[in-house]
């Protein structure tokens, strides 16, 4: 199979059973993002060498026997997500140079159950869209149909999921946020009940209503998804 088109549930039962390597399952999105995101333009930022280096220690977890729920799985995020170290624009140009020093709650998560980061997606600056038109970095396309929008605001997130760039992502919902946009590309987005996920890192749009969710191109890649980032987090008091 080719290694792009894995589901996330799928890629990690053969991860589990070492028909391949986080590193090769790794490298062949990477590449698959550097053959097409040009057109796509999901991304705002790929760090490829921290996701190499994170897929060759999950690969060292796999093998000594310690690994975590989404070990070795590459995974992409909505860029309005705070991730340690690396760029968080919200999809404006205002925050073009902000590197956080922490990482939002569900991405410290995600490093600890063994994820791999591939990069920060594109987004209606400052989540305040529903199309993926009006990031002041670029427009984000469908990757069905290149002539039609992917939704917004997590419209990086959605259509990188479609594009087979990335195994799952992680989006933000306001007012519909991921759903609309995972309907509009074909894939399964959920917003969680309020106070499911912790919210803590997330760069806010409506505190009240914010909730972080998961984008999967299946129900059950979508369920593991937020099982793992669900839960009571001490730095999010509405969370449960």
């Amino acid at each position: 199979m080719t290694l792009h088109k894995l589901t996330l549930s799928k890629a990690r039962d053969m991860l589990a059973e070492k028909s391949v390597s986080s590193v090769e399952l790794t490298q062949a999105l990477l590449d698959r993002i550097a053959a097409h995101d040009d057109t796509i333009k999901a991304f705002i930022s790929v760090d490829q060498k921290a996701a190499l280096d994170q897929a060759k220690k999950a690969d060292a977890d796999l093998a000594a026997g310690r690994a975590g729920e989404l070990c070795g799985i590459p995974l992409a995020l909505k860029d309005i997500l705070c991730t340690e170290g690396l760029k968080t624009s919200c999809g404006s140009q205002i925050l073009d140079t902000f590197i956080p020093t922490y990482d939002a709650t569900v991405v410290s998560t995600l490093k600890d159950s063994g994820a791999v980061i591939l990069g920060k997606t594109n987004l209606d600056e400052f989540a305040m869209g529903s199309s993926t038109e009006n990031s002041s970095y670029q427009i984000t396309v469908n990757p069905w149909d290149t002539n039609h929008v992917p939704g917004g605001s997590s419209g990086g997130s959605a259509a990188a999921v479609a594009a087979q760039f990335c195994c799952a992502s992680l989006g933000t919902d306001t007012g519909g946020s991921i759903r609309q946009p995972a309907s509009h590309c074909g894939v399964v987005g959920l917003k969680p009940t309020y106070g499911r996920v912790s919210r803590f890192g997330l760069v806010s749009y409506a505190s009240s209503l914010d909730q972080i969710g998961p984008i999967a191109r299946t129900v059950e890649d979508a369920a593991v998804l937020l099982n793992t980032i669900s839960g009571n987090d001490p730095k999010d008091s509405t969370s449960a």
